[in-house]
């Protein structure tokens, strides 16, 4: 026995010390960092509050969060749906294996480009000469651009959706595809109603695969300031972009409180989510 728990820590081992060094310490460090002293030149160990009195007393950091967090709950529902109708699509109406993984594979085309790419594609599309107010104007639907198109958080939005469904697309329909159609057609054959068997048989046994795809899409969201400052003319902010700027202007210990309580919403809200269920299942 005590061989085995022997063989069993050394096997473990390469990968908690990997875990050590690149994930843990580096949290720590940040940790330790953000209550650090800083001047205008230069920052210095220390131990103080005061990056994060700063923090929760600035009536901008507080907007920032507030803007970042309703744009992840818009993302997050806008993908659900997206995601959960191309996954339902693929894993129950597409009969063949061969085609189910053609078509899998057709919604990983995106992502055969950059995210730069991606985004900078929009702009011809959404501009104020762009093709759908040219379309919009010519139809006689509008007599002058929209605005809000581009550069907004309409923008910023739409491209969080076309980068990060996908992610929500994998988890689910690896899912759906365990589940057995023997339940399907059992609930079909007990007189239940497509709408009955898709809200007491498809979603429950989808959870874990929505759960894991709701993480994915909520931690990259909150953490990327890139599509946000591209899509918005950097007329918005995110909490990226706060700790990005104040990495720019040598303001280590602030970006670190930043980051610390970015790092703890997003811990909270995933929490949240696996008290409704147990994705231990589908790892």
């Amino acid at each position: 026995m005590r061989r085995a728990n022997l063989n069993s820590w050394l096997l473990a081992a390469p990968l908690t010390g990997v875990l050590v060094v690149f994930l843990i310490l580096p949290i720590l460090l940040i940790v330790a960092v953000s209550f650090w002293s800083s001047n205008e030149f230069s920052f210095y160990p220390d131990f103080q509050f005061g990056n994060y009195e700063y923090l929760f007393g600035s009536a901008v950091a507080w907007k920032v969060f507030g803007l970042t967090f309703m744009m992840t709950v818009i993302v997050w529902a806008l993908t659900l749906v997206i995601g959960f109708t191309i996954a339902f699509f693929l894993a129950f109406h597409v009969r063949t294996q061969k085609w189910q993984m053609a078509l899998f594979l057709l919604t990983t085309i995106p992502f055969w480009t950059s995210n730069i790419i991606r985004m900078i594609s929009w702009i011809p599309l959404l501009g104020k000469n762009g093709l759908m107010n040219q379309t919009l104007i010519g139809a006689g639907i509008i007599n002058e651009p929209i605005q809000w198109l581009l550069y907004s958080s309409f923008s910023v939005c739409l491209a969080f959706v076309h980068l990060y469904t996908l992610f929500m697309v994998v988890p689910i329909f690896n899912t759906m595809m365990r589940i057995d159609k023997s339940l399907i057609e059992a609930a079909r054959d007990s007189g239940a109603s497509g709408f009955q068997i898709l809200t007491n048989v498809i979603i429950p046994l989808s959870k874990p695969g929505i759960m894991i795809g709701s993480v994915f899409v909520i931690a990259l969201v909150m953490s990327d300031f890139v599509t946000t400052r591209f899509m918005s003319g950097s007329q918005l902010a995110n909490v990226g972009r706060l700790i990005s700027n104040d990495i720019g202007l040598l303001q280590y210990p602030s970006a670190a409180a930043t980051a610390v309580v970015l790092l703890i919403t997003v811990l909270l809200m995933i929490g949240a989510m696996l008290r409704l269920v147990d994705i231990r299942k589908e790892l």
